[in-house]
């Protein structure tokens, strides 16, 4: 796969970055997504530190993930088994 060179910039500061270019757009996007949470929590906070507003904007992305609950495969799981028995019975 081919890479591409990138320059990001991100709370003010420019970062040079070689991503595959089937990645390109997704990485363009979450900068475009961080640029904005920043943003956002200039206007609501009184906080002006860049390195400050990176940090909370990076923990709120990785909060989401965290914050949804464990799907629950348990049923599954017991269905499976019982295949599997059934199929073990058969062979």
């Amino acid at each position: 796969m081919a890479k591409v060179s990138l320059k990001l910039e991100i709370a003010g500061r420019t970062y040079p970055i070689s991503v595959l270019e089937t990645e390109k757009e997704k990485v363009l996007h979450a900068a475009n997504a961080l640029n904005a949470s920043i943003d956002s929590l200039k206007k609501h906070y009184a906080v002006n530190d860049q390195q400050d507003l990176l940090a909370m904007a990076s923990l709120q992305y990785l909060m989401k993930p965290l914050s949804n609950a464990e799907p629950d495969f348990s049923e599954i799981e017991q269905k499976l088994d019982d295949l599997t028995s059934e199929l073990n019975g058969i062979i």
